[in-house]
């Protein structure tokens, strides 16, 4: 069908970095928390995945363990890190929150930093590590995306595991990628090494050259641009350098917009415009 009513996506995945009521409120954990909803508002089916980052209370958030969706273990840099996944709900969104867990990405750690302000070295072993666990549970629940979201530096790897290693599996084949900004990354420079600590089946050589290429959050950023089919300016703080980068590449953009409801319609328009493009 080529009528544009009939190119509307239906099945959005956020893969997000906070929502609050289990982190403190924040642009980003805002977002989280009310687009979704929003999004599931208007008549589409969502899945919305974030970190089980140590600063979140289980018991008091009503935590638990999915036993059938965890158990794998997933190898970065020849280490295993076992995946485990828990899930809760936000009873007055109707909105079910899957989190990715493992002790030594996350366990009594926060965010960004520790508790005195030092940025973690291995902030992008963990944004490897959180991709990998999203995609490999979406699998689990046989659920097919067309439009999957990713906000923030800790989504920057789904992008590129999406369209090139696993472009081919059923839940990801047809999924069309977009990836927000809110300008509040890591500064501390990515040790040397990326490509082999990204490492996958179906990454070719001018991936890897891409990824050892990158030395900052900023160019992860950039990077996960450079395998979405849109970017959205998800904040004022955004910075303008990456609007400017997806648009040498010909990404659409959709820039930031101050009042939050007609951001999330504008969101929800982006989603089809994006899902739509190149289809007949």
């Amino acid at each position: 069908m080529t009528k544009r009513n009939n190119m509307k996506a239906k099945k959005v995945l956020f893969i997000t970095q906070e929502i609050t009521p289990y982190v403190p409120k924040s642009p980003s954990s805002i977002t989280g928390r009310e687009l979704p909803q929003y999004i599931q508002e208007k008549g589409h089916e969502i899945r919305t995945f974030m970190p089980k980052w140590g600063i979140i209370n289980e018991r008091r958030n009503q935590l638990h363990e999915v036993i059938r969706l965890s158990g794998m273990n997933l190898i970065i840099d020849d280490t295993d890190h076992p995946l485990i996944i828990k899930v809760a709900s936000i009873q007055s969104a109707r909105m079910q929150v899957y989190f990715i867990d493992n002790d030594d990405y996350f366990l009594h750690r926060q965010m960004v930093a520790d508790e005195e302000g030092q940025e973690y070295e291995d902030n992008d072993e963990r944004a490897i590590f959180y991709a990998r666990g999203v995609l490999e549970t979406v699998k689990k629940l046989r659920w097919c995306p067309e439009v999957v979201h990713c906000h923030d530096w800790i989504s920057t790897f789904a992008a590129l595991y999406i369209k090139k290693a696993y472009n081919d599996e059923p839940s990801f084949r047809d999924s069309k990628v977009i990836y927000s900004s809110y300008g509040n990354g890591f500064q501390r420079p990515l040790e040397p090494g990326l490509g082999a600590r990204a490492m996958l089946k179906g990454l070719e050589q001018k991936d890897l050259d891409l990824l050892n290429d990158t030395k900052s959050c900023l160019e992860m950023e950039k990077m996960a641009i450079a395998y979405s089919d849109g970017f959205i300016m998800q904040s004022e703080n955004c910075n303008p350098e990456l609007a400017e980068y997806a648009r040498s590449l010909n990404v659409p953009v959709l820039p930031y917009q101050a009042d939050a409801t007609a951001f999330k319609e504008a969101c929800n328009g982006f989603y089809d415009e994006v899902w739509s493009a190149g289809k007949e």
